[in-house]
């Protein structure tokens, strides 16, 4: 369930950030990340923090449902 939920949301994520003409070097460097970290959201290998998932609904708009697969 945990794994799925996961890759779900990094479906969503990367989804979201294609549409928004966005590399994952750009979100890496918004976050204050490095790109390796980052593609770990998308590739579903890291578990999210609230604090997390409340950056990525806010900066793209979205629910927090929406980035977990759980509304339109």
């Amino acid at each position: 369930m945990e794994k799925e939920l996961l890759m779900c949301f990094g479906s969503q994520l990367k989804k979201l950030r294609k549409e928004k003409g966005l590399t994952q070097q750009n979100m890496a460097d918004m976050m204050g990340t490095t790109m390796r970290n980052y593609q770990r959201y998308e590739y579903g290998m890291i578990n999210v923090t609230a604090t997390t998932l409340n950056f990525f609904a806010d900066f793209f708009g979205v629910p927090t449902d929406y980035l977990l697969g759980r509304g339109e």
